[in-house]
């Protein structure tokens, strides 16, 4: 992971400076922007690996852009906001965002959040070219090349998106806690994050439920978590 482009957005010029020495000592290169256009305008021209992005700037926000930038890109991105409200933090997961961090912020734990990220994306990247698809009724999900399709029509996830569908759907039959599922799709303890794993399977459902409101894919079990029937099939089979 060493030698991955990380753009960071922030109109804090001090907390970027900051952050880029502990990007040097972890053999990160730094892209830096003050605000939602700028990055947009970096995104065009250079590989970004992960955005560590802010939520108050001028000209164009965090959110704008996180929505901007999932128009066509599913690049991790990492949400920062001084604020701590939980209303804020949906906001931002349920737009694309893959994780959180509320300032002010330990520049270790940063460094940590961004680590996962891009190990999630290595393992995904370097899954063999000849990994099975698994199909799901409309539903096909590509290990390989770490694409689903409904319909036959690509959709867009996002990382941690596509991780959480990719658990649900190879332990297809099983109820899978929300704890688990956190701390094998975010790889940290859950310490009360339902909220999050509840945003994600929403924005899941609203991406390959035919009827979001009444999902045939993944269902809910009440006061445990979630899964997928193990009877569900490919369509056609």
């Amino acid at each position: 992971m060493a030698g991955s482009t990380i753009l960071m957005v922030d109109d804090e010029a001090e907390i970027i400076q900051l952050m880029s020495i502990y990007f040097n000592n972890e053999g990160y290169k730094l892209l830096q922007a003050s605000n939602g256009l700028e990055a947009l305008e970096i995104l065009q021209s250079h590989q970004v690996d992960l955005i560590v992005l802010d939520l108050m700037m001028p000209k164009m926000d965090g959110l704008q852009a996180c929505m901007k930038i999932r128009e066509t890109n599913s690049i991790p991105i990492i949400m920062l906001s001084a604020k701590g409200q939980d209303i804020d933090k949906i906001s931002g997961l349920s737009i694309g965002a893959d994780d959180y961090v509320t300032k002010p912020f330990n520049p270790l734990e940063l460094i940590a959040r961004i680590k996962s990220q891009l190990r999630r994306m290595n393992q995904f990247n370097s899954v063999s070219a000849s990994a099975n698809e698994i199909y799901i009724e409309n539903v096909v999900i590509n290990i390989a090349s770490h694409t689903v399709t409904v319909d036959q029509q690509e959709i867009k996830l996002t990382p941690r998106e596509f991780s959480l569908l990719h658990m649900l759907a190879v332990h297809r039959g099983m109820v899978l806690s929300m704890d688990r599922i956190y701390e094998e799709v975010w790889n940290e303890p859950f310490m009360e994050s339902k909220n999050s794993v509840m945003v994600h399977i929403r924005k899941l459902r609203e991406k390959i439920e035919s009827n979001p409101r009444e999902p045939r894919i993944i269902k809910t079990v009440w006061g445990i978590g979630y899964k997928i029937e193990s009877d569900l099939k490919a369509r056609g089979e």
